[in-house]
């Protein structure tokens, strides 16, 4: 197939008759079905007066509808999917900002996003699931409302997605991706991981957010394979999932990685009976433990890899067997080019610390509406991107710190990633988290919050004194809580900014 720049050109470009989306116990729509779907889903909002770059918010449970509603409305408007768990407040923020013109919801399904909605004046469209048909067919309630101004197919330049940034330190911003950005990351990961027509993978990422977007949808259907949707993330159906599906790989935020793995040595059999041909990991830092331990039980090479939003994904990955990987490390380019820069603008030599930097065809060309950001984002033409890390000779990038969660105390720059490491080596540690606490003469200190593994036990005393052993005494973490479980964030992941509010440790 030629290099795709739209959705459009995606689909119509691959075979018509294997398996696209399929769901748990649900038959599986084809790429021929798919790609007349998504061209009679684009006709019936044109009808309805909404076209190229009109904005549709995306509020659906997780499973192929949602997968679907994504292709469809990306590629005749501009989808905002937007997660089902907001509360109203959070709606109104988002669909505000977004100016969205539409909502779709699934209908029966209560949301405080529909009152939001009307409050706004937004046009509701109800999404009815087909249920006792091919997995991601539904049926829209559209009123005729005059013809759309961009009828149509988008092309390359006009905006597929739009997403937020996370907005832990500040208001969020919005990050516009082009279906020349979004088609590109699809590219760049389905040929860095050689996906062919016979990959499946099993989806259990939420679908409002780009890496189960990006890595697990629009990364297979590139290649011709097919994405198992699940309606989410749960780690007691994983692998009636996996017997099920028969997937050959799956992508997830560590945190899942890791419940998983709880749970991997009472399914044995299902892992010898679907042999997976890889596992991805993103979004956040691997422990060198876990990834060991997930390839010692899947017998399967785990990649870890580096995304952001405004690289519509993926940045860096590690390689595929036989090309070395290596734990801690997030690989090499995997698609845009990568540098590290100084801050002052200028590229460091191999070996130096400093801001990592990114510039390519997914990467987004800047924030909507924010000239202050931009400004601050992008330096002679390369997309900063608030990491810190290093490149050694060969390319290899490790990640040393989001610059923002540096700890700062008393002059003394502690890597919160550094201290994780270190943690996760105690043998009754299953997670750490290291994060900044307010100090009132040094301005910040460090602590961290462990979750112990089952079965295992250690005291708060008997952790910080493991950690003595191996970091300097200003790094030590004076603070060691000892949880059930650490507060996460909608997709899973662990951040560390806000955590000490999170946990009643503030001033």
């Amino acid at each position: 197939m030629a290099e795709a720049r739209t959705l459009q050109d995606m689909l119509v470009g691959l075979s018509r008759t294997g398996d696209a989306i399929g769901a748990p116990e649900r038959p599986a729509l084809s790429f021929g079905a798919l790609e007349r779907f998504v061209a009679r889903t684009v006709e019936t909002l044109n009808k309805s007066g909404i076209g190229r770059d009109d904005r549709i918010a995306i509020v659906l449970p997780n499973g192929p509808e949602m997968a679907a509603a994504f292709i469809a409305v990306a590629a005749g408007a501009t989808a905002a999917p937007l997660n089902p768990a907001y509360r109203a407040d959070e709606f109104e923020f988002y669909l505000s900002d977004l100016q969205a013109k539409a909502l779709i919801v699934q209908a029966g399904v209560p949301s405080p996003a529909i009152d939001v909605a009307r409050k706004l004046g937004i046009t509701l469209i109800p999404l009815s699931p087909r249920l006792n048909e091919a997995a991601g067919l539904f049926d829209l309630e559209t009123r005729a409302n005059g013809a759309a101004s961009r009828p149509g197919a988008a092309g390359p330049d006009d905006i597929a997605l739009v997403l937020h940034t996370s907005g832990t330190t500040s208001r969020p911003k919005i990050v516009p991706l082009t279906q020349r950005n979004v088609t590109a990351s699809a590219r760049n990961i389905s040929t860095w991981i050689k996906l062919g027509a016979d990959d499946r993978c099993l989806n259990i990422m939420p679908l409002f957010h780009i890496h189960g977007l990006i890595a697990a949808v629009l990364s297979s259907l590139y290649a011709g394979a097919s994405v198992i949707c699940t309606p989410g993330f749960n780690a007691l159906k994983f692998f009636a999932w996996m017997e099920e599906a028969k997937p050959s790989w799956y992508t997830a935020v560590p945190t899942m990685h890791q419940t998983i793995l709880a749970r991997a040595s009472r399914n044995e059999d299902v892992i010898k009976r679907v042999p997976l041909k890889l596992i991805r990991s993103s979004s956040s830092s691997l422990p060198a433990p876990v990834m060991g331990e997930l390839e010692a039980a899947f017998n399967a090479p785990v990649l870890e890899s580096y995304g952001m939003t405004e690289a519509s994904h993926q940045m860096t990955s590690n390689p595929l067997p036989p090309k070395a990987r290596r734990a801690g490390c997030v690989g090499i380019a995997a698609g845009p080019e990568v540098a590290i820069m100084d801050m002052a603008g200028n590229l460091l030599a191999a070996g130096e610390t400093g801001e990592i930097v990114i510039r390519g065809e997914n990467v987004t060309k800047g924030y909507e509406n924010n000239p202050a950001a931009n400004a601050s984002a992008f330096t002679n033409g390369w997309f900063r991107t608030g990491d810190q890390g290093v490149m050694d000779s060969e390319g290899s990038l490790t990640l040393t710190g989001r610059l923002k969660e540096i700890i700062n105390r008393g002059g003394e720059k502690i890597s919160p990633r550094e201290v994780d490491d270190i943690l996760m080596t105690h043998p009754a540690v299953a997670q750490a988290v290291a994060f900044a606490v307010p100090h009132d003469k040094l301005g910040e200190d460090v602590a961290a919050a462990i979750v112990l593994r089952e079965g295992a036990s250690a005291t708060d005393r008997e952790i910080r004194n493991f950690a003595a052993k191996h970091l300097a005494d200003f790094k030590v973490p004076r603070q060691i809580l000892i949880l059930d479980e650490i507060p996460k964030g909608a997709t899973g992941k662990l951040q560390r900014i806000g955590l000490a509010e999170k946990l009643g440790l503030g001033k």
